[in-house]
């Protein structure tokens, strides 16, 4: 699975509008998310850093949810945008979270154990676990 790294407000309407997990990289204003989900229909998340999502407004988090669109704090480690727009996300994330799980420990317990092995946030990869269940 891949996330697209966004890293300022200009490339938001250079993006695929096919997009749907986006990692914001700077501070969005509320115009910049409403932008973003005008440009990319099929976003499912957005994913913005700590310090960043704090600032998101009500409004635009009401917007968001009513959009069907997930609000992810997070932040992507390691990540250079220079060599790729794209940060993937191994499918060996999704096979140890299958593990764990067949090894009955509790949802909880599976994201914090993986949040650490994969320095991926709880937010992102709780996402990724019901968006893996859809599927089946």
């Amino acid at each position: 699975m891949r996330i697209r790294v966004v890293s300022s407000k200009e490339e938001i309407n250079s993006l695929d509008e096919d997009e749907k997990i986006i990692h914001l990289a700077f501070r969005p204003s509320n115009k910049d998310i409403f932008s973003l989900v005008q440009s990319c229909p099929s976003v499912k998340a957005i994913h913005i850093p700590g310090s960043y999502i704090k600032t998101i407004s009500n409004s635009t988090k009401m917007f968001l949810e009513m959009q069907g669109v997930a609000l992810l704090e997070g932040d992507v480690w390691g990540h250079r945008k220079d060599i790729n727009e794209y940060s993937e996300i191994k499918p060996e994330v999704f096979d140890r979270m299958a593990e764990l799980k067949a090894e009955g420990l509790s949802e909880n317990t599976v994201l914090e154990r993986l949040a650490r092995e994969t320095r991926l946030s709880k937010d992102l990869l709780k996402f990724l676990s019901k968006e893996k269940g859809k599927k089946k």
